[in-house]
């Protein structure tokens, strides 16, 4: 396990090696093949050769048939694995899992990363991690030799979305970028890599058969599609890597009227170039295998064999054409004549981090979420003071409401029960009805009777009574006898109803 590296300048603990080079740090973990070996070859040679070489300070390298080959793993081609890592503690956890399940064999690829400029606990996080993956019991695991560099550049454009890609920092960054690149490479590569693969931490999604689904285009430059997923809100997905185009005659004429420092960067209104880039002609649908030739190319994800370099290629931290770090490569290698190619339909996806816009349009939004609970709460409150102003009328109005509704039933309930009635006298038939004319005829009879007594009293009151009273008399009579006749009228009547 790697300790600080303040601690272990000049020294060497362990079968770990570890070079000062002024202020930069060097480590090399053990590989599971043999670290040392008296000679290292490419191509065969003779035993008598290897019988005078056999020096213990001379290392012999045959590189006349490095050049790498489609199916490089079926031919024990290694490849040098680079990872340039700044502030990259949360992203290592997710890198590490991608080394885990590449599918082209561990024991050929060596891993050289590059800690420069970094606040957080990227080195001492990089070393443990590591060290578990070295110490994995699963022999397929472990990779070759892995080389730790510590150095840093004086970057200052800070790690934020924001300011990593606002234009303004972009030719700065770039130039030291490049330096880092180089350097890294100029202390990893070996006269054993026939390979080169540059992979940024932060990739999130990438096929574990990626070397390999590279490898087997024998490209001398490869490079996938890249692309980031976003929120819904945002569309679902994006382009990321704007950096791998073809060259337009605008941006050719673009160039030649800038600066010779100047470089120029994709995806900036500043610098309308109009060039085809590969992440906008992806198709889901399409032949991943499908090549397009580039210029530039993305430093995402990038495949190359290991005579570019060794012929000279390398990301230029000056303005070369124009450009700087991984488009000028692509520009220096497609100078030199190697082939620079993008698979449109092949894509690997960056992890999304907002940017400043995406993280205002994330406040607008939950501000508006939240006017929206407010205002759906003050309708509630409203709602219920109204009902609370009305209670007592509502109240009212409801009581007046039951009463109406209580008379309605009582008099349907007399309107029932006098149905009911007439219908029981409607059934007891001409029966009934006879009964009821004869008690009818007494009753009539009977009052007959009664009036016919009555006159006759009277009749026999006049004829006793005093003269002087005969007139009244008379009269009386008269009064009663036309009251009698009212009320036996009235009888008649009342008999007829």
């Amino acid at each position: 396990m790697l300790t600080e590296p303040s601690s272990r300048i000049g020294s060497s603990r362990g079968p770990s090696q570890l070079y000062d080079e002024g202020d930069s740090f060097y480590y090399v973990f053990p590989s599971i093949r043999s670290t040392f070996m008296a000679i290292l070859t490419l191509g065969l040679i003779s035993s008598s050769d290897v019988e005078q070489l056999q020096l213990e300070t001379v290392r012999y390298y045959d590189l006349s048939d490095s050049g790498g080959t489609a199916r490089g793993w079926e031919h024990e081609e290694r490849v040098l694995m680079c990872a340039p890592l700044r502030d990259a503690e949360s992203h290592l956890p997710m890198f590490f899992s991608h080394l885990h399940n590449f599918t082209y064999p561990h024991h050929l690829v060596d891993l050289a990363f590059l800690v420069s400029d970094s606040k957080d606990n990227t080195l001492q996080l990089l070393s443990q991690m590591l060290t578990d993956l070295q110490n994995d019991p699963d022999p397929k695991q472990p990779f070759g030799e892995i080389s730790v560099i510590e150095k840093d550049f004086g970057q200052k454009v800070n790690q934020d979305v924001e300011s990593r890609h606002g234009f303004a920092a972009q030719a700065s960054r770039r130039k030291l970028m490049a330096q880092a690149r180089n350097w890294l490479l100029s202390a990893a590569l070996r006269p054993t890599h026939s390979w080169v693969y540059w992979r940024d931490a932060d990739v999130e999604t990438a096929p574990f058969t990626i070397l390999e689904d590279l490898m087997r285009h024998n490209k001398d430059v490869i490079v996938p599609n890249v692309w980031r997923p976003l929120p819904d809100w945002l569309g679902g997905e994006q382009p990321y890597d704007l950096n791998s185009w073809q060259e337009s005659e605008t941006a050719l004429a673009l160039a030649d009227t800038l600066d010779e420092d100047a470089v120029i960067v994709e995806g900036y209104a500043e610098y309308a170039t109009w060039r085809p880039h590969l992440a906008y002609l992806r198709d889901p649908y399409g032949d991943p295998d499908m090549e397009m030739e580039i210029d530039g190319v993305g430093g995402v994800s990038i495949l190359a064999k290991a005579k570019v370099f060794r012929s000279g290629v390398h990301f230029p931290a000056f303005s070369f054409e124009k450009h700087a770090e991984t488009e000028g490569f692509g520009k220096m290698a497609k100078r030199m004549q190697f082939s620079v190619v993008g698979l449109p339909h092949y894509t690997v996806w960056h992890l999304y981090e907002p940017s400043v816009d995406d993280i205002r349009h994330m406040e607008e939004m939950e501000q508006e979420r939240r006017n929206r609970e407010n205002e759906e709460k003050e309708r509630v409150e409203r709602m219920k003071k109204i009902k609370e102003e009305f209670n007592d009328q509502g109240s009212q109005w409801e009581k007046d409401k039951n009463a109406i509704d209580g008379i309605s039933q009582k008099e349907d309930q007399i309107r029932k029960e006098h149905d009911a009635a007439m219908a029981a006298q409607e059934e007891k038939g001409p029966a009934a009805q006879a009964g009821k004319e004869p008690a009818e005829g007494a009753a009539s009879k009977n009052s007959k009777a009664s009036k016919e007594s009555k006159d006759l009293k009277g009749l026999k009151d006049i004829k006793d009574a005093p003269d002087a009273t005969e007139g009244k008399g008379t009269k009386n009579a008269n009064t009663e006898g036309t009251a009698n006749d009212g009320k036996a009228e009235e009888a008649k009547v009342v008999k007829i109803t």
